[in-house]
């Protein structure tokens, strides 16, 4: 009994000195480099951020709406996400359960008249805290798990919108080609008329039918990107290649103004930023527990037997001196080995720190760039609008002049050539700032949810 109590003794001592650390749950570090990560920026920062935003209020289109809504509902992804949150689940809700008692019972017959049974009862006594870091680990893979559903499903949303913008792209580019490929046919018809009547030559109708042909391929070449882009967007989904259904690019909306909020709410909202930190959470308890390998675990077992043969009945508390000694025993011969994994742990959780830190350095640069994207766009469609309104203008003007005899055949081909370009690069820039709307709206976290 003596024994039993300097063990209980030496037991508490350690509890009292081992806790602090052993106990202590995970605080982020300061981060004040956070403050700094929009300095560069040209908006000015809201408290107020555009991924406060839901995915809906964001991309208006109804028909794009109903295609986000059949993602969510058969991405393979983000389904196998889902999956991985249940499992993690599994795994928290074992980690509890180890800190409760655990009991079995065992029933034998014999010879006639005889029967035995058996109770058996044991509890790990978590004093030095291994199970509770075990269990706060497990809590940390479920958030984890958590962020990177949130974050598979941000950017499902955002490849779908990305996808399908990209369509209504090409839709209007193919569109532009098409009235282009008319213009080209009136073209050849105007220089044939005046190739008769000898005012210009058989090489300028060559040449407006090469520009022709031209147009023709680009054609052909539109029609092969928007079916790739519509397969690939149906296996996005989940579906059999078919044709997707949309609108038009001219009557998409968009918020008017943007806003990248506060730079410490990409801490929150931003689910690899969120499954960076719980890396190095989980890390963190990790290392705890590997801390705790280094004091000795007590299990306190008992057995309740009784028997018919002879109506005995008998109670085993279990040796709780032996038990007692065979853990203070376990830790010192497995030194060794618990100091290779502590410090394999530290090292683990110093990577996971670099990591968390990065991430965030990483989603600051995200931020920039998309709202520089969207920003440059948005400048650049302005000027797109006043070049096709200067070379519409000339395309007109040269037309007139060409069939008065004041202007030669290479000028025409050469105003409508420009003109073309310019349209398809004022489309390809409004895809730009549809495309730094999406940008910000992923690098934002966008799709956040609070629950």
């Amino acid at each position: 009994m003596r024994t039993l109590y300097k063990i209980l003794i030496f037991l508490a001592a350690a509890v009292s000195f081992s806790s602090c650390s052993l106990y202590r749950q995970y605080e982020r570090e300061d981060m004040a480099f956070v403050d700094s990560l929009y300095r560069r920026m040209e908006t000015p920062q809201d408290s107020i951020s555009s991924a406060t935003l839901s995915w809906d209020m964001m991309f208006k289109d109804s028909l794009l709406q109903e295609w986000i809504k059949a993602g969510l509902d058969f991405n393979t992804d983000l389904n196998v996400a889902r999956l991985r949150i249940e499992e993690a689940e599994a795994s928290l809700l074992a980690a509890r359960w180890s800190l409760l008692p655990g009991a079995s019972f065992s029933a034998q017959g014999g010879l006639p008249g005889s029967f035995t049974a058996k109770a058996d009862a044991s509890w790990q006594a978590d004093i030095f805290g291994a199970l509770r870091n075990n269990k706060r680990k497990a809590e940390a893979a479920l958030e984890q798990s958590k962020a990177y559903r949130q974050a598979v499903q941000t950017k499902l949303i955002a490849t779908i919108a990305n996808s399908y913008y990209t369509l209504l792209m090409l839709d209007e580019q193919l569109s532009i080609s098409q009235r282009t490929l008319a213009t080209w046919e009136e073209n050849i018809r105007t220089l044939e008329a005046l190739k008769r009547a000898g005012k210009t030559n058989e090489a300028a109708v060559l040449q407006a039918k090469a520009n022709k042909l031209d147009v023709e391929a680009s054609v052909l070449t539109l029609q092969r990107e928007i079916l790739a882009v519509e397969n690939s967007f149906c296996a996005l989904l989940s579906l059999v290649p078919m044709p997707v259904e949309r609108g038009t690019l001219s009557e998409q909306s968009f918020p008017e103004s943007l806003s990248a909020g506060v730079p410490v709410d990409l801490l929150n909202r931003r689910p690899d930023v969120r499954q960076a930190e719980m890396a190095l959470a989980q890390a963190f308890y990790a290392t705890n527990a590997a801390k705790a390998a280094f004091y000795p675990d007590l299990t306190l077992s008992g057995a309740l037997g009784w028997t018919t043969g002879n109506g005995s009945i008998s109670l085993n508390p279990g040796s709780l001196i032996t038990n007692l000694i065979a853990s203070l025993a376990q830790p010192i011969f497995a030194k060794g080995t618990n100091k290779a994994r502590l410090k394999a742990a530290k090292a683990q959780m110093e990577a996971a720190a670099w990591q968390f830190r990065q991430s965030i350095l990483d989603a600051g640069v995200e931020v920039n760039n998309a709202l520089v994207m969207w920003q440059t766009a948005q400048k650049r469609v302005e000027l797109d609008k006043k070049q096709i309104l200067n070379l519409q203008a000339s395309v007109w003007n040269t037309q007139l002049l060409m069939k008065h005899g004041n202007a030669n055949y290479l000028e025409v081909l050469t105003a409508q050539k420009n003109l073309l370009n310019a349209e398809l690069s004022e489309v390809s820039d409004r895809f730009d700032e549809i495309q730094g709307i999406i940008n910000l709206y992923q690098a934002l976290g966008g799709g956040y949810e609070t629950k």
